[in-house]
């Protein structure tokens, strides 16, 4: 029996070897310790040659690890008419190689709401990204691109905001991050049971049931003030409650990849999925 979530971690794991090194060794290590899935923090800019993208598919293929990536955290989908070009490229460049390094997601955050009313922004979002989005479905480029959940109240990527590009665009699924999704408010709601079944009722009713066994999570313990996130820590050092959302993610019957953004990466990597097979009694 195979687990309905698989783990790993954005960005290569802390305890990656010099050599190989990188992307692949990364994939390598990532299997070695029993992760099966890996997010690629092309974070900074897309900077890889279509030599290394086959080397990232073939060593991920033989390992069966499944990838995504983080794209460059400059992309604003609010940007300026004449920023949105850059950022678009950004956007669009991690999609291409991406494909090709075998990945079939890309994270991105969304952008800012610069002081402007939500609907307002998102009237200028969901075009932007419709036109990126079919570009690719024209190029026969089929990665799933994922507007993620921003963990502050300013930004664009309200869980409402991720649903609405996603239920108005094919090929746009959320990021679900649920440690900014308990942070955003900054009142430290979103931790419960309850809270988390709701909002899983909510994405199964925009998008579908079957987009409940493809979720893509990002997962870590929190630090949070009134205005929302404010870094990532250690699972243990955060009052997020992990075993209540494990619970709702059972009881709904979801399934995908879960990837630790924890400071202490693979090792709460591991603590996730062991929490995981506790609570669903499911083994690997």
């Amino acid at each position: 029996m195979t687990l309905s979530f698989q783990f790993g971690t954005v960005g290569s794991p802390l305890g990656t070897p010099k050599k190989p090194g990188g992307s692949v060794g990364a994939i390598e290590f990532s299997k070695s310790i029993g992760l099966h899935t890996l997010e690629l923090g092309w974070v900074q800019s897309v900077r890889v040659t279509e030599v290394t993208c086959a080397a990232i598919k073939a060593r991920a293929q033989e390992h069966g690890v499944a990838l995504s990536i983080h794209a460059p955290y400059f992309i604003n989908l609010n940007g300026l008419a004449e920023e949105w070009p850059k950022s678009r490229k950004r956007l669009m460049d991690a999609a291409i190689y991406g494909n090709l390094a075998g990945a079939t997601d890309i994270i991105f955050h969304p952008g800012s709401y610069f002081g402007s009313d939500p609907a307002e922004v998102l009237q200028i979002a969901i075009p932007r990204l419709r036109g990126c989005a079919e570009e690719l479905r024209k190029a026969g480029n089929p990665v799933t691109l994922r507007p993620e959940t921003m963990g502050k109240s300013a930004m664009l990527g309200s869980f409402e905001d991720t649903l609405a590009m996603s239920k108005a665009i094919e090929g746009v699924e959320p990021c679900l991050d649920f440690a900014h999704l308990h942070a955003r408010p900054g009142d430290g709601s979103m931790n419960t049971y309850d809270e988390w079944c709701a909002l899983l009722k909510t994405y199964q009713k925009a998008l579908g049931k079957k987009a409940l066994k493809r979720l893509h999570i990002h997962l870590s313990g929190i630090e949070y003030g009134p205005k929302g996130e404010k870094n990532h820590l250690p699972l243990a050092e955060s009052d997020l409650k992990l075993n209540f959302l494990f619970k709702a993610l059972k009881d709904f019957g979801c399934a995908g990849r879960i990837l630790c953004e924890s400071p202490i990466m693979e090792e709460d990597a591991l603590n996730m999925k062991k929490a995981w097979m506790k609570v669903s009694k499911e083994k690997e």
